[in-house]
């Protein structure tokens, strides 16, 4: 099964929310930070998070049902 790229996991509120922080981010945050305090590069990263670990989860629920059904 084919995953749905950088939104695969993420609800569509979660998607809305991201860019409107995104958004804020840009236009009202910090000027210049390092790329460890950066909000923005957290923000990112944060995203990156939950899409690796619903890729994790859908390729473990994948490999299950493939089981159950060699299984029969």
């Amino acid at each position: 099964m084919a995953g749905k790229g950088d939104n695969e996991g993420l609800s569509v509120a979660y998607r809305i929310g991201y860019q409107l922080r995104r958004l804020g981010l840009t236009f009202f945050g910090p000027a210049q930070l390092g790329e460890t305090s950066d909000p923005t590069a957290q923000l990112a990263a944060e995203r990156a998070a939950k899409v690796a670990r619903a890729r994790r989860e859908r390729e473990q629920r994948e490999a299950e049902d493939e089981a159950r059904r060699r299984a029969f």
